[in-house]
C-alpha cells in the first residue's frame, strides 16, 4: 500500500480515508456489537493496514474519526456501562518475520539499548471476547467487556456464572486487582451448542467467537450459565501492588490466584526464540481444541513496558503476530445459487469434504458471477480452498491440469431466480444479481412482509417480526393481501399460544385501520429497491394518485433506460431508481401481488401544507444526535416547512443540520462547500417559521 499511497493525490487520499473510516466503523459495529462479522478478520486487517499506510503518507489528513484512534466499538443498549480504570487497548498486528524483527528493533531503539538482550513472552492469541474483571477486597465486583476501550458493558451477573472466573481471591492477592482475558468456546462445545440450537429452532452461530460473545451478552444470565463458556487470563489493568517485575511472573501469579492461563505461555530470550515459538504454536494449532488466530509477543520486563508506554490505541511493548490463512485442495462438485432475504443471488460451491485448519469444509462462497468468471472455476475442477480469517471458506482458484480443465463446461449464471422463477437483474455498476420477484419470492417473503408491516411502512400494530414468521410458517400469509384476510382465521388464532381475545382484537382492528393508507406509505411498504421513504413520498406527491403512478409504471419497462428518469420528471429520481421501478413492474408476479393488495387497500393522496420559511424548497440532511428532538421529528418539521430531507450529502444538498457526534456527512458537506448549521440554529429556524 505504501507505493500506492505515494502515487495518490491529496484529494484522492482524503476521499479514500473517509471511505475507510466509514467502512471500518461499519464492520467494527457488526463484529463488536452484533457478534456477526460481515467480512473475514484478514479482510478487516487489510482495511486497517491501508488506513494506517495512508495516514503515514498524508499525516495532515488524519481524521477525527480515524480507526487508528479507536478501540473496539461503543457500548450497545441493554447493559449498564462500566468505565475502565485503565484503558483496554488493542494490539498492533504483525504478519511476517520481518514485522516481528521490526517490532524488536523499535523496542531496542526506544529504550536506547546497546548489547543488552530483550526477553519476550509468547502465547497463543485466543479468538474470543475481551473481558475485564475487577476485584476489590479480593471479591469480584464488576465484569465488563472492552467496549470502546474506555467504557464497556457491565456483564457482571453473567460472568459470575462461569466456573473459570474466581468469585474471591486468596489472602495474598492485592486489595484491588483487575484481570483481563478472553471469553471463548471450545470446538466440541460449539458444535454441541449449535446442534442443540438447531433442534430447538434457535439461532445457529457462525463460529465459536460469535457464540461466546452472544452467550456472554445475554440479558438473562440463566442463558449464559447454560452455555459452555471458558476464560483465559492474559493480562491486567489496575493493580494495587504488583507481586513481581516480569510479564511471566505476573501471569504465574494470576494462575496462583485461580485464573486459567494459557499452557502455551513461555518466556523467550530474543526475537529468534520468540519466532520459533510462533511456528511451534502454528503447527500445534489444529490440536488445541479452540480457535486462535496468532501469537502475542510482549516485552517481559515490566519496567521496560512502563517506559515504552503506548500510542493512541495500542501498547508499544506488545505485538500480535497473526497466522496466515490455511489452505487445502479438493474437488468442486457443484455450484448452487442461494437467494438471500433481500433477493441477492449468491453462488455457493459444494465441495468434496476437506479439512482446513482442523475444520471440515464442504461449502465455500464464490461471491458473485464476476468472481466465478475471473477465477474460471468449473464444476469438476480441483480447487484451492482457504479459510479467510479462519471463518469464511473461500475458493482461491483451480489447480486442474489445463487439458482436463478445458474439457469442463463454464458455469452459466442463471437469469431467473431459482426460488420463484422471476427475472434476475443486475444494475449497472453492481456485481450482484438480484431476484426481481420481491414479495412473491419465497426466499424473500418473510423479510419483505416484515418490512411491509413495519412502523414506517404500513404500521400494523401487533404484527411484529415473530408474528410474521409464525403466520408465514403456518401458510396464513404469503403476500401482503393475505394480511387483510386474517380476520377469517380469528378462531384458529385464538387457539394459539400467546394470543388472547384482547391481542387478537387489537391486531384485527389495526389491520382494518390500514385499509386506507397514504400512497407514500404504500409505495415504501412494497419494498421496491432504492425506493425509500423520501423517494416514495416524492413519487406520491408528484403523481397524486395510484392510477396516475400506475400509468407511468406501465410505460417504464418498454422505454430506453436513459429516458426513464426524465419521463418520470420527479425531483430526486435518477436512472438508478427509475431502473428499479421498471424492473419491479416488468415482473408479472409483482403486478399481480400489487393488484391483489389494491383489492384490500385504498391508497390516499399525499397533501402537504407548506408555509413560507427559510428552508422552503431546499434539500436538507440531518446527521449526528439531535438533543431537543428525535431525528424523525426533525425531518417531519423540515418537510412541514417545505424542505426536502435527503439521506446523504451531495452537491445538490443546500443545508446540513449537524447534531452531536456528526461524522462523515458533516465532513463531506464541508468538503463540498455545503452550508452546515448546528441544532441551536435549526431550533431558531423552527421558532421563526
Amino acid at each position: 500500500m505504501g507505493a500506492a499511497a505515494d502515487r495518490m493525490t491529496q484529494d484522492a487520499a482524503a476521499a479514500r480515508l473517509a471511505f475507510l473510516a466509514a467502512e471500518i466503523a461499519r464492520h467494527g459495529h457488526a463484529y463488536y456489537q452484533q457478534d456477526a462479522p460481515a467480512i473475514s478478520d484478514a479482510d478487516y486487517d487489510a482495511l486497517v493496514r491501508e488506513n494506517d499506510a495512508l495516514e503515514a503518507a498524508f499525516p495532515q489528513l488524519a481524521r477525527a474519526d480515524s480507526p487508528s484512534r479507536r478501540v473496539g466499538a461503543p457500548v450497545v443498549s441493554g447493559f449498564g456501562k462500566v468505565r475502565h480504570a485503565r484503558p483496554m487497548l488493542s494490539l498492533d498486528n504483525g504478519f511476517s518475520d520481518a514485522d516481528a524483527e521490526d517490532f524488536a528493533a523499535r523496542v531496542r531503539r526506544f529504550l536506547g539499548l546497546g548489547d543488552e538482550g530483550v526477553a519476550f513472552t509468547a502465547e497463543a492469541k485466543i479468538d474470543g471476547l475481551s473481558l475485564s474483571l475487577r476485584y476489590e477486597g479480593r471479591r469480584l465486583v464488576t465484569a465488563a467487556t472492552r467496549g470502546d476501550g474506555a467504557e464497556g458493558e457491565d456483564v457482571t451477573a453473567n460472568a459470575r456464572t462461569l466456573a473459570d472466573i474466581p468469585q474471591d481471591l486468596p489472602q495474598g492477592a492485592p486489595d484491588v486487582v483487575e484481570v483481563r482475558g478472553e471469553i471463548y468456546m471450545a470446538w466440541d462445545a460449539f458444535e454441541a451448542l449449535n446442534a442443540a440450537q438447531t433442534a430447538a429452532g434457535g439461532k445457529v452461530f457462525a463460529n465459536p467467537r460469535n457464540a461466546a460473545a452472544g452467550s456472554l451478552r445475554q440479558l438473562d444470565s440463566g442463558i449464559t450459565a447454560a452455555r459452555p463458556l471458558r476464560f483465559f487470563a492474559h493480562g491486567w489493568g489496575e493493580m494495587a501492588a504488583l507481586p513481581t517485575d516480569t510479564q511471566l511472573g505476573m501471569m504465574q501469579a494470576l494462575a496462583g490466584w485461580g485464573f486459567p492461563v494459557s499452557e502455551t505461555l513461555v518466556r523467550c530470550d530474543g526475537m529468534a526464540a520468540a519466532l520459533a515459538v510462533y511456528r511451534d504454536i502454528l503447527a500445534a494449532r489444529p490440536n488445541l481444541g479452540f480457535d486462535i488466530d496468532g501469537v502475542v509477543l510482549k516485552v517481559d520486563r515490566l519496567d521496560w513496558q512502563e517506559r515504552l508506554g503506548q500510542v493512541a490505541r495500542s501498547p508499544r511493548w506488545a505485538l500480535a503476530m497473526k497466522f496466515p490463512a490455511e489452505q487445502a485442495t479438493t474437488r468442486l462438485l457443484a455450484i448452487d445459487i442461494q437467494v438471500g432475504r433481500t433477493g441477492a443471488l449468491t453462488p455457493v460451491a459444494r465441495l468434496q469434504p476437506v479439512t482446513v485448519g482442523g475444520v471440515v469444509v464442504t461449502n465455500a462462497t464464490l461471491h458473485n458471477a464476476d468472481e466465478i468468471a475471473r477465477k474460471d472455476v468449473r464444476v469438476g475442477d480441483l480447487v484451492t480452498v482457504q479459510r479467510a480469517g479462519d471463518v469464511i471458506p473461500q475458493i482461491l482458484g483451480h489447480v486442474t491440469p489445463a487439458a482436463e480443465h478445458d474439457r469442463l463446461a463454464r458455469f452459466a449464471f442463471p437469469d431467473r431466480c431459482p426460488e420463484c422463477g422471476s427475472a434476475a437483474v443486475r444494475e449497472e455498476g453492481e456485481v450482484v444479481w438480484r431476484c426481481s420477484g420481491g414479495l412473491v419470492c419465497p426466499a424473500q417473503r418473510v423479510e419483505r412482509l416484515r418490512h411491509f408491516v413495519a412502523r414506517r411502512a404500513m404500521d400494523i400494530d401487533g404484527l411484529g417480526a415473530k408474528s410474521v414468521e409464525e403466520f408465514a410458517a403456518l401458510g396464513w400469509i404469503a403476500t401482503p393481501a393475505d394480511i387483510f384476510t386474517l380476520a377469517e382465521r380469528r378462531d384458529a388464532l385464538l387457539g394459539r399460544e400467546g394470543w388472547k381475545e384482547k391481542s387478537v382484537a387489537n391486531l384485527l382492528a389495526s389491520i382494518e385501520a390500514r385499509r386506507t393508507v397514504g400512497l407514500d406509505r404504500l409505495l415504501f411498504a412494497l419494498g421496491i429497491r432504492h425506493v425509500g421513504e423520501v423517494t416514495a413520498r416524492d413519487l406520491a406527491r408528484a403523481f397524486g394518485s395510484w392510477e396516475a403512478l400506475e400509468a407511468a409504471l406501465e410505460a417504464l419497462p418498454a422505454m430506453p433506460a436513459g429516458e426513464r428518469a426524465a419521463f418520470l420528471n420527479v425531483a430526486g429520481i435518477g436512472p438508478e431508481v427509475a431502473a428499479a421501478l421498471a424492473d419491479f413492474w416488468a415482473e408479472p408476479h409483482n403486478r399481480e401481488t400489487v393488484q391483489a393488495l389494491l383489492r384490500q387497500v385504498r391508497p390516499s393522496p399525499v397533501r402537504l401544507e407548506v408555509r413560507d420559511s427559510p428552508v422552503a424548497g431546499k434539500t436538507l440532511v440531518f446527521t449526528g444526535t439531535m438533543q431537543a428532538m428525535g431525528r424523525d421529528e426533525a425531518k417531519a418539521r423540515a418537510e412541514a416547512l417545505g424542505a426536502k430531507v435527503a439521506g446523504s450529502v451531495s452537491a445538490k444538498t443546500d443545508l446540513v443540520v449537524a447534531g452531536a457526534d456528526a461524522g462523515s456527512k458533516r465532513a463531506k458537506a464541508e468538503a463540498l462547500g455545503v452550508a452546515v448549521i448546528g441544532e441551536t440554529e435549526w431550533l431558531e429556524i423552527l421558532a421563526s417559521s
